[in-house]
């Protein structure tokens, strides 16, 4: 289901008779472009190669890959092994892939869960809102916003509702080394919405807080363990220490779909590694001697005794988690 065309920001993923059509994240900020996957193994490296990431997108992109299959009449089964190995963090591919593979029209469910992630996410935003006061400073991570999703956004969606109710949010965008989603993408879209926003080296996310310029941090989450643990990008567990210490909300914004009850906590979660070329490399040039061994993790975990609130958009969950994940999920 195509957005309205008065968004600023064009829809991340979309489904056209036996073709996905995809907003080309790896050409932001520069080159506004898109790519078409007409075969399980073109959308696979798409999400191999971040051309489509952020975990509710990809949630629709595995749905969109199991009605590829199903359009060019192969193996379901395969197709879904091969698409949930891409990302094997992103609990949200693997629901994807499952809730297609349930359903006996596999494309006409891909447009109810695109259209649908747009709705849960706006809904989202609107009780994650609640939580900011006016002019609040807001520090990301990673992008979290439309990009991230089918459309709205979950973690930079509550900045934006909170934007779009008169609140006045500013918000610090953390770089988010190696591929730099916050500068690329996040400092991309917040500039198309309009809300004020300064970029910052992630190193000085520490000196802001000491300093008292940051009011709470609102990140996302790649997955979340049934006790309230979060994998998110590497870099958020970084965040949520400093948090604690200068005594600043830490806010988790997530569909409740990202939360993988089979999981009991943040150890049983798979950290991927990613190539070392995104460590070494930046826009062609070698940043180390060639041979450097390099240890890319793409993802790290939070305590759950480090998160203020998980918004979710069916509410928001307190401590103990473990409780108030399941109620919600009920």
């Amino acid at each position: 289901m195509p957005r309205a065309s008065s968004d600023p920001i064009p829809p991340t993923i979309e489904w056209g008779d036996g073709l996905v059509r995809l907003v080309d994240q790896r050409g932001l900020p520069e080159d506004l472009r898109f790519i078409e996957a007409a075969t399980v193994e073109e959308l696979c490296r798409c999400i191999a190669e971040l051309a489509v990431r952020g975990a509710p997108a990809l949630g629709v992109a595995g749905a969109m890959g199991i009605a590829l299959a199903s359009w060019r009449g192969e193996d379901l089964a395969a197709a879904a092994e091969r698409i949930v190995a891409t990302r094997p963090t992103a609990v949200n591919l693997k629901w994807g892939v499952e809730r297609a593979l349930a359903s006996a029209d596999p494309v006409a469910e891909v447009l109810e869960i695109a259209a649908e992630d747009v709705r849960r996410n706006r809904r989202l935003g609107a009780l994650g809102a609640e939580l900011l006061g006016e002019g609040s400073r807001v520090l990301t991570h990673c992008n979290t916003g439309s990009l991230a999703c089918a459309g709205y956004g979950t973690a930079l969606g509550v900045i934006r509702a909170a934007h779009e109710s008169g609140k006045h949010p500013m918000v610090w965008v953390g770089e988010t080394r190696p591929v730099l989603q916050g500068s690329r993408l996040t400092a991309w879209e917040l500039d198309r919405i309009g809300i004020p926003a300064t970029l910052i080296v992630d190193s000085a996310a520490a000196s802001l807080m000491a300093a008292g310029e940051v009011d709470c941090v609102m990140v996302g989450a790649d997955r979340i363990a049934a006790n309230g643990d979060v994998a998110n990008k590497v870099g958020t567990y970084s965040l949520a220490v400093l948090a604690r210490h200068h005594r600043i909300p830490f806010y988790v914004a997530a569909p409740l779909s990202t939360v993988d009850f089979g999981c009991t906590t943040g150890r049983s979660i798979p950290v991927e590694r990613r190539p070392p070329e995104e460590v070494v490399m930046t826009g062609g040039r070698r940043l180390a001697p060639t041979g450097t061994a390099v240890d890319n993790r793409a993802f790290d975990v939070t305590p759950a005794r480090l998160v203020t609130a998980i918004i979710t958009d069916d509410g928001i969950a307190a401590r103990p988690y473990r409780r108030s994940l399941r109620a919600l999920a009920r």
